[in-house]
């Protein structure tokens, strides 16, 4: 089980968790000022409204990155609509909540973004790790 950060402003949870993470800098390119991976904590809270964070967790491209609003009544945490997009020289996402069926007949369910690996060289497979880089995946 991947070990999760919480970051909260009050009215939003910023979730990250680490194992999933590929570093693509998504977020640290889109909100500077919030995203700081050199600095502890990384995630800086109060350095942008509510709305903008949300936004910006929401273009996370492996998922490591979600939010929940702290008022149970808010739900705009709610399921995203199914969207898949290819990431040049990267990873097939699934936007959305969907049902993942292993090999070994396990099941889990996946919300928000989901990075498949398109590379071959995952160690993570299905999902992708990041190891499209070091490959050298052109596709």
């Amino acid at each position: 089980m991947s070990k999760t950060k919480e970051y909260s402003n009050g009215e939003v949870t910023v979730v990250w968790e680490p194992d999933i993470c590929i570093h693509a800098a998504i977020c640290a390119k889109g909100l500077p000022k919030v995203f700081k991976p050199k600095e502890k904590p990384w995630v800086k809270v109060y350095e942008e409204t509510t709305d903008t964070i949300v936004e910006q967790v929401k273009q996370c491209p492996s998922g490591a990155l979600s939010y929940y609003m702290n008022d149970a009544s808010d739900d705009a945490s709610e399921v995203l609509e199914t969207k898949v997009e290819v990431l040049e020289n990267g990873p097939l996402l699934v936007y959305g909540t969907l049902t993942v069926s292993h090999k070994d007949g396990t099941a889990e369910v996946k919300n928000k973004t989901t990075a498949f690996c398109r590379c071959g060289a995952s160690n993570n497979k299905p999902y992708c790790d990041g190891a499209h880089l070091k490959a050298g995946f052109k596709g």
